[in-house]
């Protein structure tokens, strides 16, 4: 019997795409799979939509079912709730990753800046119970099946940046890497938005892309000119760090 990845290339490379386990060959079959269902990557919530309507793949169901099911919680009003927000989310780390999966589905266009070109952190992460109920309403047992298998309630940085930036993907978030940002320039005239200094030499498009809202989630190292830090301390936030 064939395989029943082998007459439709898209759904061969959405199996590639769930598979991958590298940052570049997510990246690559996801572009991949768009290019077989003729659409372009970063179309923000209506990109998820037409990806779901084209690829009626068996393998895909029990994902759109997940993140259907999220997307219809009231508060994002059906992905209408911040439909004329345009935002810039700086650094692809979990809470880069996560913020950005929820502006997506609140309805904003969401671009991402990450200075990496790899997830290299390999750091173990307690999971508390409503993180794992969180990512597993995202669909994570999907992208990553041993994800709180049995008493299992931790997982490698690397890892859970790796199917947050699967889920963003899908939902339309427009992802540029090897990119860092270095400042913001304010609105040149009423009406117009801020727009991110960037290095080296970004596309003419990611240049020219005015937004309404910066998040910065590149560590609390790297506060952006103008914000001032304020931070919270739970008692219950435990962090062990192992380096070989």
């Amino acid at each position: 019997m064939a395989s029943p990845t082998s007459t439709n290339p898209a759904h061969a490379h959405f199996e590639s795409f769930l598979q991958a386990q590298l940052c570049q060959d997510v990246l690559s079959s996801f572009q991949e799979l768009c290019g077989a269902l003729g659409l372009e990557p970063g179309g923000g919530l209506p990109q998820y939509h037409k990806i779901k309507d084209q690829l009626n793949y068996w393998s895909a169901k029990s994902l759109w079912t997940k993140l259907d099911k999220r997307a219809g919680q009231p508060v994002y009003q059906q992905g209408r709730a911040c439909t004329s927000t345009k935002c810039l989310v700086v650094g692809a780390g979990p809470c880069g990753l996560r913020v950005a999966v929820e502006l997506a589905l609140l309805g904003a266009r969401v671009v991402l800046v990450e200075k990496r070109t790899k997830f290299s952190r390999h750091n173990v992460l307690h999971l508390w119970p409503f993180t794992i109920h969180d990512l597993r309403a995202l669909g994570a047992k999907k992208f990553y099946g041993r994800f709180c298998t049995g008493t299992l309630d931790h997982i490698s940085i690397r890892q859970l940046q790796l199917l947050l930036l699967k889920v963003a993907l899908l939902l339309g978030v427009e992802i540029h890497w090897g990119v860092t940002f270095t400042g913001l320039q304010p609105p040149p005239r009423k009406g117009s938005g801020w727009r991110a200094q960037l290095q080296p030499n970004p596309p003419a498009q990611l240049a020219n892309y005015e937004f309404d809202v910066l998040i910065s989630a590149a560590g609390g190292k790297f506060v952006p000119e103008g914000f001032k830090v304020r931070e919270m301390r739970g008692k219950l936030a435990i962090g062990i760090t192992a380096n070989f």
